[in-house]
Order: C-alpha cells, then sequence, then structure tokens
C-alpha cells in the first residue's frame, strides 16, 4: 500500500454513539458519500474489554467488506481497498457495520472517523483481476492432498501471505489449498496473480462464513455472502443457497470447538438440514495432542448428520492463520490435518467434484499419518492401510467395529455385510489414537434378484460411490 502525498480536498465525519446489550448482533451506523468522492476512509478508536467488529456496506446494502477485528483503518478507492474490503466508490448512503463480538458491560461508546476525499490518498500496488478458474494443474485421477481452512492476511486475524501459504503447502506436500477468509471475498481479484506466481499448488477460492454461533466453510464459493443475521433477509440457510447457487459446496468448520471468549462463535448452533450439507469438518488444527481441537465430538457431530441418505464428506482444515510462523493458537500449520480427495485433475472443479461425491480422507495429523482407501466389494467392503498403523477397523452406522491389528505394509482387511442401507466408514490407528477417517459409503451394492425383498430394502439401490475406486 502506498499513501500518495499532496494536500487534499476532503471532509471528515466524526460519528459517536454507543452499543448496548440486546436487540440486534449488528449496529448500523449511516454516512452519505456525496459525487465526487474519490476515496471512502474509516477510523476507530478501540474499546477496552468489550470487542467489537468493524465492517462497510454500501448503498444497496450489501456488504463491502468486513474488516471484523481489524486494528488498521479501512479504505476504498474505485480501483483498489485495504485488505478485508472491495474497491468501489459510489454515491448514496453507506453503513459502518458494527458487530456485537463480546460485550463486557452494558454501554459501550464508540467514535468513528470517516473522511471522504475528492483525490484518493492511497493506491495498492496488488495486481487485482476479475477471479476465473485457472486451467487444470494437473489431469489424471488420482488422491490430491490439500488443505481445506487456510487463511491469508485478508482475514482481519490474519497475516499469511498467498507466497507464504504457496511455500508451506508445497513444503508439506500439498497440492492445493482452500482460502478461506473471513466474510468477504476480497481474495478473490489477487487469487489470479497468486496462482501465475505459484502455478504448482492450486488456490481452490473459499470463504469461512463467520457468525456468533458458528462457522461455516464455503468451498468454490465466489458470492459474497451476508454474515449479519437479522439484517435484511440475511439468514444461514440463504447463506447456504447462494454457495450452492455458483456451484460452491457447504461445510460446517469445528462445530464442537466451544472455547468461550477465545474463539468467539467458533462451536456450532444453527439449526440446519443435513441434507443441505456437503461436508464437516472433523479435525481443525494438529497442535493440540492426537485429537486435535475437540475431533472426537467433531465426529460425533458428523456422524448425526450423516444417514443412509445423505452422507457429508469427511474434510480437514489446519486454520493456519500465519501459515507456520510463530505459531500460537491461530497458527497450526497447513497440512495439519490433511485432506486427501480422490479427483479426476488437479482442478478447482476436479476438487469439488471429488468432495461432492465424498471421496475424501482426513489425515488427522497430518501429511505423516497412514493412508486408508475404502473399496467396495460383492459381499461388503475391504480397507487398504499403507504406511505406519497399529490398527485398523470399519465403523458401520456410527459403531466401530473390531480392531484388526495391521501386519504388514500395505494391510488389507475385509468386512462381510448384511443387509443393506447401511453406512460404513473405516479408520486406522495409532497405538489407541484414531490417525486417519474415510468418508462415508452406502452399503448399497446390487441386490442378486435371489434376495430381492429379503433385506428390507429396495430390490435396486445405486452404486457405492467409491466402487469405481479400486485399483487392484
Amino acid at each position: 500500500m502506498i499513501l500518495l502525498a499532496g494536500a487534499l480536498a476532503q471532509t471528515t465525519l466524526t460519528l459517536d454513539g454507543t452499543v448496548t446489550e440486546g436487540g440486534s448482533e449488528f449496529v448500523l451506523v449511516p454516512f452519505d458519500v456525496p459525487a465526487g468522492t474519490a476515496e471512502i476512509a474509516v477510523s476507530h478508536a478501540s474499546l477496552t474489554g468489550s470487542v467489537l467488529d468493524w465492517g462497510l456496506s454500501g448503498p444497496d446494502g450489501a456488504m463491502h467488506g468486513w474488516g471484523g477485528g481489524n486494528g488498521e483503518d479501512a479504505w476504498i478507492t474505485a480501483t483498489a481497498a485495504s485488505r478485508s474490503y472491495l474497491p468501489g466508490v459510489e454515491v448514496g448512503t453507506w453503513n459502518v457495520v458494527i458487530g456485537k463480538a463480546r460485550l463486557e458491560q452494558a454501554d459501550n461508546p464508540y467514535t468513528l472517523s470517516v473522511t471522504l476525499h475528492e483525490t484518493a490518498v492511497h493506491t495498492d500496488a496488488q495486481p487485482r483481476e476479475p477471479w476465473a478458474e485457472p486451467a487444470p494443474i494437473e489431469v489424471g485421477a488420482r488422491w490430491y492432498a490439500g488443505d481445506f481452512h487456510v487463511h491469508s492476511r485478508e482475514s482481519g486475524d490474519a497475516a499469511a501471505t498467498f507466497d507464504q501459504i504457496a511455500d508451506l503447502a508445497r513444503e508439506r506436500g500439498l497440492d492445493f489449498v482452500v482460502i478461506t477468509d473471513h466474510n468477504t471475498t476480497s481474495t478473490l481479484d489477487l487469487l489470479v496473480d497468486a496462482q501465475r506466481r505459484n502455478p504448482d499448488v492450486l488456490f481452490v477460492p473459499g470463504m469461512e462464513y463467520t457468525t456468533y454461533h458458528g462457522h461455516m466453510n464455503a468451498i468454490g464459493n465466489t458470492a459474497l455472502l451476508d454474515h449479519r443475521l437479522g439484517v435484511g433477509d440475511a439468514t444461514v440457510d440463504r447463506a447456504i443457497d447462494d454457495v450452492h447457487g455458483v456451484g460452491g459446496l457447504v461445510s460446517i468448520n469445528h462445530p464442537e470447538l466451544d472455547l468461550g471468549g477465545l474463539c468467539i462463535g467458533c462451536a456450532w448452533e444453527h439449526d440446519v438440514d443435513p441434507a443441505s450439507l456437503d461436508g464437516v469438518e472433523i479435525q481443525t488444527g494438529g497442535l493440540l495432542p492426537v485429537g486435535g481441537l475437540f475431533s472426537d465430538a467433531s465426529i460425533a457431530f458428523w456422524e448425526s448428520m450423516t444417514s443412509a441418505s445423505h452422507m457429508p464428506a469427511a474434510l480437514g482444515g489446519s486454520d493456519d492463520h500465519k501459515a507456520g510462523i510463530d505459531l500460537g493458537f491461530q497458527g497450526s500449520p497447513i497440512g495439519d490435518p490433511t485432506t486427501l480427495v480422490w479427483a479426476e485433475s488437479l482442478s478447482v472443479q476436479g476438487i469439488l467434484d471429488g468432495v461432492r461425491a465424498g471421496r475424501t480422507v482426513v489425515k488427522l495429523q497430518g501429511p505423516a499419518d497412514p493412508m486408508v482407501e475404502l473399496v467396495a466389494t460383492d459381499v461388503g467392503f475391504e480397507a487398504t492401510v499403507t504406511g505406519t498403523a497399529s490398527f485398523v477397523r470399519f465403523v458401520v452406522d456410527g459403531e466401530p467395529q473390531v480392531l484388526e491389528p495391521v501386519t504388514s505394509d500395505p494391510f488389507t482387511h475385509a468386512i462381510t455385510l448384511q443387509p443393506m442401507g447401511q453406512v460404513v466408514r473405516a479408520e486406522a490407528l495409532i497405538g489407541g489414537d484414531r490417525h486417519t477417517v474415510t468418508s462415508h459409503v452406502l452399503n448399497a451394492r446390487a441386490i442378486p434378484p435371489e434376495e430381492e425383498g429379503t433385506c428390507g430394502c429396495a430390490a435396486t439401490v445405486p452404486s457405492a460411490p467409491w466402487a469405481l475406486l479400486s485399483r487392484r
């Protein structure tokens, strides 16, 4: 960012007010932008104790950026913007959007300064191009390794550049990362140049739909989703519809991550139709001991969203904010955990199609964990483990089956199942700790004519999603 020198005509508005408990979780503070305005700049004083989030909405009511907890001033010109915000200055009534992240007292005074410049004061050297899906990096069906939950500096609480993200992903042997910045699509226009600089690591666009009652991943999303629940017609269901409307996928992030004020709104509290979910983040981060951040509870949540009629994919994300630099609470490095996706190509559409088909495996602690491949057979399933593992087991309708010791590398364990309609997955363990989890597969192989009507299920059933993945 470059600050231009010179005396420029400007108008400064001081907007004072008080945020109180109760009512809407968002406060709108209006101000008018007249014709001839080339730049809008907004600054705010920090509070002591309480935590407020900050953003801007334009004259049409749509969000123009969400800085969340950004400490620096926000600014917007016709062609550039500070991080987390979108370029474009329109005439009309704007609003500073204040989010009640955490209120420690009944009355919380704020002071805003809005400066309207007739000549732009700031410029940004970052190359911006409208996002378009890049050509596949690689064509060919295989397991591609990635991380579904990575923040760049376009998130107000993150510091990682796209090059730092790509460097760490490359170092850890990943093929792709999903960029999931909080409540903004400011990332999109920057990804084209970032992809050009890093042609061997695929950047998948996304957004973390961050509310005060749960976080949701919008994978492959290009729509600016309105997270201001209770403002206008913004709802979680509408956001899910908007993601699906642009061909993206929806996954619940860290659904059981209840850390109180350390992670505002991180645990999932919204009521959604399980059939609307494409995935669940069963593991978030890998810094804590085996199991990471609440993975047991997150897996139980995932199981509760799963049925024979709908099976959201297992996903894992580091929630990395710093590209592995200066690791702390928000610094779990990219690739911890690692998610493997069986896809026809290393492309945005290829990864989305693989997740949509439920062809994923999550290595809970990272790339070094064992691999498990689940294949449907004529009588049940086979799970083949490669790498170092102590045990493998199937989980049928949420119930763990007998542990089978792993005695070779590779090692194959089979299960025979009857009747049809059961939901099956497989796990690999090291010692007594779960390290690798596959997505679910429906026990829905074709029924021989002589068995029709004997299993309590339909005579014609769809093929298991992984039935074609056998490479024996």
